[in-house]
């Protein structure tokens, strides 16, 4: 028997793909990417990308509430990025999100995202 739950919330942007915004595995939350969509209208929201950044931990931390947690229970995160010269950024707004001890983390430079995003962030979430 499986202790598998899927984890939704409209506070988040809806999954625009064959997948769920989380699955939680006993005490383990696995948190699909999220881009700087506007849970509201669906559309990357409108500024730089210091907005995109802080759209995205507001989704994430979005669905870590519904799943019963916080970012503070994110035990690994991946930051794909368009372009890495905003590494920076993310971790200046990262800090505004997150207290020590951070969690462990990779930032990736990609070519595209989904909608023209110029960030995604996907984690893990460790709850008790």
């Amino acid at each position: 028997m499986s202790n598998r739950s899927l984890i939704s919330t409209d506070n988040a942007p809806a999954a625009i793909g064959t997948y769920s915004q989380a699955v939680k595995v006993g005490s383990t939350v696995y948190l699909s990417g999220q881009i700087p969509l506007d849970p509201g209208t669906m559309t990357l929201v409108e500024g730089d990308m210091a907005a995109q950044i802080s759209q995205v931990f507001d989704n994430l931390e979005a669905v870590c509430s519904a799943a019963g947690g916080s970012l503070k229970d994110i035990v690994k995160l991946n930051i794909f990025l368009t372009d890495l010269s905003h590494f920076a950024l993310v971790n200046d707004i990262m800090a505004r999100y997150f207290d020590t001890p951070y969690p462990a983390r990779a930032a990736i430079g990609v070519a595209e995202l989904p909608k023209g995003a110029g960030v995604e962030m996907d984690g893990i979430m460790h709850i008790a």
